[in-house]
């Protein structure tokens, strides 16, 4: 199923129970604007070589569009055409006024050098400059972007533009970027699961956790939930993953990934399994935080935990929810759990507007606040309508961004 299917299908959800017209689903489904473009390179060795970028820009109804830059060999039209009307939802549930865009590159970075890489981003900016923003379109970071990537962009948007920190977030705080912002969606993923065990009445102590992926996200989501005094069991990368039954040393896995390139591989402290072990493996809390469609038909079946979390975006198959659902697993769903990142990056985008910035312990109230707020009224949603999480996220969001619509008119 492609990327863009699936949307439909948890869109159309709540728009059955919004009871929204045809006419209305048409207009909040279709993005304002597509992009596609070419950007030639040329790479250390002399050779030219070509890549494809894009921006899909969704929906402006509730202020400028906000959306991760990923640079990833499986990057399509159809993936951020997805996950831009995800940004658009995202944004609404957590009640911050922006839409939703995303952006992406189809490469795999890992194979290039800085100076490429460098190359290629700032070959993307002037191509695309003229259609981005503070007061347009902002990007992020997102998968297999850094926040000198996001430095890169806000430098090249600047020749052509003049100083405009606002246009873009996630970047290095010595360059105009904010305390914080690196772990706010794993922190917000944390702060989140425990929201989550409190409604659910589960015990936190001794809570057992497996985390799928274990870069920006997933490492920062396991250091929040080992210090509220849960169990880390299992944790993976794209080279495979290790389990404790006691419990993973959570700081020592820091540091060993901060030694080895970021990389798990080797780490001494528990004994290897697979990733799609670790999926199917007993525990509390599942968290797939890594790349999406990783729970299908196929291996739902398999999933013993009662909890999961989607730490990564449309990690679940639409076919893998309903399985899920019919079996009493409680999800709670991306546009909710991961939604940290876009609101720090809110905060970000705010004190540059300002040229002032918050501290840390600031970023961190406000983060806990509005993520805090938005899991209550999703939950007494899902309460009160008898839906799934998803589905109440999907309505609230949705019928955030419809009213937004209405009140500003559409000539």
């Amino acid at each position: 199923m492609r990327s863009s299917e699936a949307t439909r299908i948890y869109f159309d959800r709540a728009a059955d129970q919004l009871d929204l017209s045809e006419n209305m689903r048409r207009l909040l489904l279709t993005a304002r604007r597509e992009v596609q473009v070419q950007i030639p390179v040329e790479m250390d060795s002399g050779d030219l070589t070509t890549f494809i970028g894009y921006r899909v820009q969704h929906n402006n109804a509730r202020g400028p569009m906000k959306g991760g830059l990923r640079y990833h060999p499986q990057v399509d039209l159809d993936e951020v055409r997805a996950l831009a009307s995800l940004m658009t939802w995202k944004t609404a549930v957590v009640n911050i006024p922006y839409g939703g865009a995303k952006g992406g590159i189809s490469l795999d970075a890992s194979t290039l050098s800085i100076r490429e890489l460098e190359r290629v981003t700032r070959r993307f900016v002037d191509a695309i400059h003229d259609l981005f923003g503070p007061d347009v379109d902002i990007p992020a970071p997102d998968m297999g972007t850094t926040p000198e990537v996001m430095a890169w962009i806000m430098n090249q948007y600047g020749k052509y533009h003049g100083f405009s920190p606002a246009c873009v977030t996630g970047k290095p705080v010595e360059y105009h970027g904010i305390p914080g912002r690196d772990e706010a969606t794993g922190r917000g993923v944390g702060s989140l699961t425990l929201k989550l065990l409190s409604r659910l009445g589960r015990p936190l102590p001794g809570t057992t956790v497996a985390i799928q992926g274990f870069g920006n996200v997933g490492s920062h989501t396991a250091k929040y939930l080992h210090d509220a005094e849960c169990r880390i069991v299992a944790v993976s990368d794209a080279f495979g993953g290790f389990h404790r039954a006691e419990g993973l040393d959570v700081l020592e896995l820091h540091r060993y990934i901060n030694a080895h390139s970021g990389k798990l591989e080797g780490f001494p402290g528990g004994d290897r399994l697979t990733n799609a072990e670790l999926l199917a493996m007993e525990c509390d809390v599942l968290i797939p935080a890594a790349l999406g469609g990783v729970l299908t038909q196929a291996n739902a079946a398999l999933v013993r935990a009662p909890i999961i979390v989607e730490a990564a975006n449309a990690p679940i198959e639409p076919e893998a929810d309903a399985i899920f659902d019919e079996r009493g697993i409680t999800v709670l769903p991306d546009i909710l759990a991961n939604a940290g990142g876009v609101t720090a990056s809110w905060f970000e985008w705010v004190q540059n507007r300002q040229y002032y910035q918050w501290g840390l312990n600031r970023v961190r109230q406000e983060l806990d606040r509005i993520l805090g707020e938005a899991f209550e009224q999703v939950w007494q949603l899902s309460m009160s309508r008898k839906v799934p999480l998803r589905t109440a996220a999907y309505m609230l969001g949705v019928g955030r961004v419809g009213r937004a619509t209405v009140l500003g008119g559409v000539e």
